[in-house]
């Protein structure tokens, strides 16, 4: 192993082996830090479709999208390391930082003109939900639940609620009932589902499971193991309805109440990395690169994709501006335009553009609307004319005669 390289990507996820193999692919020296056993993130214990329509054109089991990326992160003999974690980020100058890592083969650090951090996210356990109640076997993450069945090949119970209609939670009320588990319910404290229409429709439709929304899980009991919910109606306010509540019986209850971009190593830099409060990553321009230059950040730990086939973008767009970045020894100074998120606008990634070239955003919004524009205020251009919905991002390509005129600041909103 050497001791120095032009990049290293922290997380070898979709984004991360996407960057590597991007950045490889550009003739530069990088490195891929992985802390699991293997790379390949969390695609590999996804054996339901729907990865790949973009990113390969084909719709591929989360399986079989890992594989062809570590395929081509073989045929481009991209070095890597697993079971190693990176403790700490020293940045030093525009064109050093010093990377501290810890693996098997003991404690070392390394030095890199640029990062690339795609270290994705984790899931909101259940003391962060406000969920009471005992403390039982039977409670799970989604993911966790996940990983029992199509890893390890272990059934978490048999009567379950699923906490959060999330993409992840609709797939795991699918995944239940396909083996013959008694699904009671998806609950969902938001007038309106959190994942794609289409997994509402696949998953649940199709499986006759209920869909409850405004409503939440109150109180988990039992004695050793979960033996039942109580759960509440809420109203536009998240306030509980008087007389609402309701007991339900289950063995199992699955949290899927959101994921939260894992930051863990930039937020203990002594270099500040300034975070975004909405989608709790960090704030980059249209390089992907974040407020410390030479650190740029692709995949959930910037904003939480619907598709991985998006985490897989960003990490080839990391890559590009990377190798811009050690090239020109920074990335060119630039005009940077703030993004503001106007009416029914809930966030918006990258945070800062330029008026150079074209541009794609991730942007999600707050609540549903029917037939609506979504439209740049300060010149009334239309991006797109489409139905929204919190749970599925837009992804927005502009041009560069789009953002013509533009000064300081471009509020981005969505109107009817």
């Amino acid at each position: 192993m050497k001791k120095e390289y032009d990049c290293v990507v922290i997380g070898a996820g979709a984004a991360g082996i996407a960057a590597a193999v991007r950045f490889k692919e550009l003739g530069l020296e990088v490195l891929m830090i992985e802390s699991k056993k293997r790379s390949g993130g969390i695609p590999m214990q996804c054996t339901h479709p729907g990865f790949g329509n973009f990113y390969y054109d084909e719709n591929l089991t989360g399986a079989e999208f890992a594989e062809r990326l570590l395929d081509k992160l073989e045929k481009e003999d991209v070095e890597s390391i697993t079971e190693a974690h990176v403790s700490s980020i020293e940045y030093v100058s525009d064109l050093k930082k010093k990377v501290e890592v810890i693996s098997p083969d003991g404690i070392f650090s390394l030095d890199t003109k640029t990062i690339i951090y795609s270290t994705g996210a984790r899931e909101r356990h259940r003391f962060e939900t406000g969920i009471q109640g005992d403390r039982l076997s039977g409670v799970y993450t989604a993911g966790e639940a996940q990983t029992l069945m199509d890893i390890y090949g272990v059934m978490p119970g048999k009567r379950v609620i699923i906490v959060g209609s999330g993409d992840i939670g609709l797939i795991m009320a699918r995944r239940f009932a396909l083996e013959n588990a008694k699904v009671l319910g998806v609950i969902e404290m938001q007038p309106f589902p959190g994942g794609l229409t289409r997994n509402v429709v696949q998953c649940l439709h199709d499986f006759d499971i209920p869909l409850y929304t405004q409503k939440i899980v109150k109180e988990i009991c039992g004695e050793k193991r979960v033996e039942r919910v109580l759960t509440a109606e809420v109203d536009d306010e998240m306030e509980i309805v008087p007389g609402s509540e309701e007991v339900i019986e289950c063995d199992t209850v699955a949290l899927a109440t959101g994921l939260i971009p894992y930051t863990k190593i930039l937020d203990g830099m002594e270099a500040e990395v300034i975070m975004d409060p909405v989608t709790r990553g960090p704030k980059v321009n249209d390089y992907l690169e974040t407020s410390v230059p030479g650190i740029f950040a692709a995949g959930n730990v910037l904003t939480i994709n619907d598709y991985v086939d998006f985490a897989a973008y960003q990490g080839e767009k990391a890559a590009e501006s990377a190798e811009k970045f050690v090239k020109n020894d920074g990335i060119p100074s630039k005009d940077w335009i703030e993004i503001i998120r106007g009416r029914n606008v809930r966030s918006v990634v990258p945070h800062y553009i330029s008026d150079d070239d074209e541009v794609t955003l991730y942007v999600r919004v707050k609540r549903p609307e029917p037939e609506v524009d979504v439209i740049i205020k300060e010149s009334q251009k239309k991006i797109k004319t489409t139905s929204v919905n919190p749970g599925e991002m837009l992804r927005l390509n502009i041009s560069e005669e789009e953002l013509v005129g533009l000064e300081n600041e471009m509020t981005l909103e969505v109107k009817r």
